[in-house]
């Protein structure tokens, strides 16, 4: 996701360069950026900002900071560009997220270029009910529209929830329901339940593992992935290298990806780029950069 907007808009959205996988793609899996795709998918237990939007509300509230992201992506497999702009605030009481992605593609079929576009814009909200626990929601509009046939045009809102468990300072649990309920039915933003588990086990190292299952008709697939942040600071303490690796698998179809990530992260400012290749079931392969620029920032709340 996504001087401020057109700064942003290289930073939270990805780069893209996907084999054949576009056929498991869907309007959600088109707004995750690289942190996510480099640990394996693996947020849901302590998503924050953007990632927070897409995954899991609740995490809005893991930290106080002012943080604007955006960014542009390209797939190659259907020639997708792909734009998202977010602006998110948890320095306030409620924690928000306003968040924009577009995603326009070229598939081909039969030797015929058609048309295909997806608009998602929406509002996160969270709120930290106790030190412990935090809960959130999401509500968005989507458009959906396509040239491949098949693919019926569809339009309306839908909603996630997620909650959030701080065991410790250190580990979290989230879990999220996402287009738990919407105004028209679209296979473009299926309903799923997903959860996961964030360790940060060092000042400098964390580790996370997610699982994620689709619940509309007779797609009842899962994923699982899990991943590690390595984070080397400089010299002052003031900025770091975050180093990451991850690898997701997908019972749909039985693929399995290995994902890496490297970042840049100072006070005001940070960049992340992102690669992920699929080593079975098939030759996706994704590369994806983002920017983030922070306003104000405070020490996360302590679990008491």
């Amino acid at each position: 996701m996504r001087s401020l907007v057109v700064v942003g808009l290289v930073s939270s959205l990805g780069l893209a360069v996907v084999g054949a996988g576009d056929a498991r793609a869907d309007g959600t899996d088109d707004t995750l950026g690289p942190r996510e795709i480099a640990v394996g998918e693996a947020v849901r237990g302590g998503a924050t900002g953007a990632a927070a939007a897409g995954l899991n509300p609740s995490g809005l509230s893991l930290n106080r900071e002012l943080v604007f992201e955006g960014g542009y992506g390209y797939r190659g497999a259907d020639s997708a560009s792909l734009i998202g702009v977010s602006a998110c605030d948890s320095t306030n009481a409620v924690p928000g997220c306003f968040f924009y992605d577009y995603a326009g593609s070229n598939p081909d079929l039969g030797g015929m270029s058609l048309h295909r576009t997806t608009h998602l814009g929406g509002l996160a909200l969270s709120r930290m009910v106790v030190p412990r626990v935090l809960i959130g929601a999401t509500t968005k509009y989507y458009h959906f529209s396509s040239e491949m046939p098949g693919e019926p045009a569809a339009s309306g809102y839908a909603f996630d929830l997620g909650a959030t468990l701080r065991v410790t300072d250190q580990i979290s649990l989230g879990a999220s329901a996402q287009n738990l309920w919407a105004s028209e039915a679209t296979p473009q933003f299926p309903r799923m339940l997903g959860g996961g588990i964030y360790a940060h086990l060092a000042t400098s190292l964390a580790l996370s593992f997610d699982t994620r299952w689709k619940l509309d008709g007779n797609d009842h697939s899962a994923r699982f992935g899990g991943g590690g942040e390595l984070f080397l600071r400089s010299a002052g303490g003031q900025s770091g290298f975050p180093i990451r690796a991850g690898a997701l698998h997908d019972n749909a179809g039985g693929v399995t990806l290995l994902s890496a990530g490297l970042g840049y992260t100072s006070v005001n400012w940070g960049i992340d780029v992102a690669g992920r290749r699929e080593v079975k079931g098939g030759d996706e392969m994704l590369v994806l950069a983002s920017m983030r620029f922070f306003g104000p920032r405070m020490p996360a709340p302590p679990v008491e």
